[in-house]
């Protein structure tokens, strides 16, 4: 007996309801994407190893996936090397592509081979998978989708009130309530300088971005182990605790960091991103979240990230201001801004809360009955009709039993079968059955459409 088929660990088939599901997701959001003036570009699933190795720190470079090089990749190495098993040489040797581990280093390295052929500012759309060698654990793949948008080659802040706007029109077209959480690196580097710490700012956001988890003493504890002095902490306890309205926490800040000439200026840039907003105010709630530190190596300005009101997951989109994006491929000063859909976790919380479009998950919307070769003739002709007029149509494709016929129909929630057999013939119309309540009509064919398109 053959042995039962199997697909690799942290990765995943998906049926045809879960393909309409998803098809969904990217739908609405790439329909966003053209809204707002965002282009869709792609890149290779394989990309060369030069391309990706070092962009990701140590850590990363060990998730990438290496693709062994074609024909005779042992010929170039003898046995010393072999027998040495230094596993990091020998694939350098034998490898010179590797899958892409995210969206952004390729779009570098797109945006610096296509400088030429790119009008700057450039508004870039993305939807493909990525794959990481990571462990495969539950709401972890080692291939899953990303839904990036950027913008690089221009400093404008405007740039992140469109990013928000664009936020807040996808979850509002998905039915999610959301809360967009807003912060800033240059306030976050402030905070560090006025207490004395600026070498520790990366310890110091670890800990209070805890804050929702562990609570307030829990956060003071680590913050000490991370050797962060009393005085420095004390400080730190009412920007850690700061209440208000946005407004307010920032009239707060300003207090506390008028000394901070880089966290002023994060502090103006908030404020510049707030009042834009105030002229068309999101439907989702905004809230400046100083615990807010996702990418802090990478982001150099704003921070945002977005969480789901109603369902206990992780965030849902994220991203942020960087600069120098293209300076590793020798192209510097190229700054951008750019977001990331989670269209897993989106995925998800659709599934969770049950708000996907019916007309998102149909498949067929009418399917003719063979009843044999004559009545078989007549059918194509009127599928055609249908398909013409827009409608989700197909026959079964042999002259089988009425009951596996409707028991095929029924299977697929297909709504509507239509009967065409020698009373409908003489009659040139369609008996259209309901599938759902058994109701049955005797109607021409340009009735059905009218009815179906309703």
């Amino acid at each position: 007996m053959a042995a039962k088929p199997s697909i690799p660990k942290g990765t995943r088939d998906f049926s045809p309801i879960e393909m309409a599901k998803r098809n969904y997701i990217f739908n609405t959001i790439s329909d966003v994407f053209r809204l707002f003036g965002f282009e869709q570009i792609e890149t290779p699933a394989m990309e060369n190893l030069s391309t990706l190795m070092g962009k990701y720190g140590e850590e990363g470079d060990k998730l990438l996936f290496k693709v062994l090089n074609s024909g005779d990749f042992l010929s170039n190495t003898n046995d010393e090397e072999l027998l040495s098993r230094n596993t990091n040489k020998l694939a350098a040797t034998f490898c010179e592509k590797g899958l892409r581990y995210d969206l952004t280093v390729p779009f570098a390295r797109f945006v610096v081979m296509h400088r030429n052929e790119i009008n700057f500012p450039f508004k870039r759309y993305q939807i493909q998978p990525v794959w990481r060698a990571d462990r495969p654990q539950k709401g972890r793949y080692r291939e899953f989708y990303q839904c990036d948008a950027d913008v690089v080659g221009s400093d404008s802040l405007l740039n992140e009130v469109e990013l928000l706007q664009l936020m807040d029109e996808v979850f509002h077209r998905f039915g999610i309530r959301v809360s967009i959480k807003l912060n800033n690196r240059k306030i976050l580097s402030g905070i560090a300088e006025i207490i004395g710490e600026t070498q520790k700012i990366i310890d110091i956001t670890v800990a209070i971005d805890k804050l929702d988890k562990i609570g307030l003493e829990k956060v003071n504890e680590e913050l000490r182990l991370k050797g962060i002095p009393d005085k420095a902490i004390t400080m730190l306890q009412p920007i850690i605790l700061l209440k208000g309205s946005n407004r307010e926490k920032l009239a707060t800040l300003k207090k506390i960091l008028k000394n901070s000439e880089i966290g002023i200026k994060g502090i103006n840039e908030l404020e510049y991103i707030l009042n834009k907003i105030d002229t068309s105010p999101l439907r989702s709630g905004l809230e400046i979240d100083l615990t807010l530190a996702r990418g802090l190596n990478y982001y150099t300005g704003a921070i945002v990230e977005v969480k789901a009101l109603d369902v206990e997951i992780g965030s849902i989109t994220g991203g942020g201001r960087y600069d120098n994006l293209t300076g590793v491929f020798g192209m510097p000063g190229i700054s951008g801004v750019g977001i990331s859909f989670g269209a897993d976790r989106i995925f998800d919380v659709l599934n969770q809360l049950n708000l996907y479009p019916k007309d998102s998950l149909q498949t067929t919307q009418i399917m003719f009955v063979n009843f044999g070769e004559t009545e078989e003739a007549i059918c194509i002709k009127y599928l055609a009709q249908f398909r013409t007029a827009g409608i989700r149509a197909e026959i079964y494709p042999e002259a089988a039993k009425m009951k596996k016929q409707m028991g095929y129909a029924d299977a697929k929630k297909i709504n509507y079968v239509a009967l065409v057999g020698e009373t409908e013939i003489e009659a040139g119309k369609i008996t259209l059955k309901n599938m759902i309540t058994g109701e049955q009509q005797l109607l021409s064919a340009e009735d059905i459409i009218s009815f179906i398109n309703k």
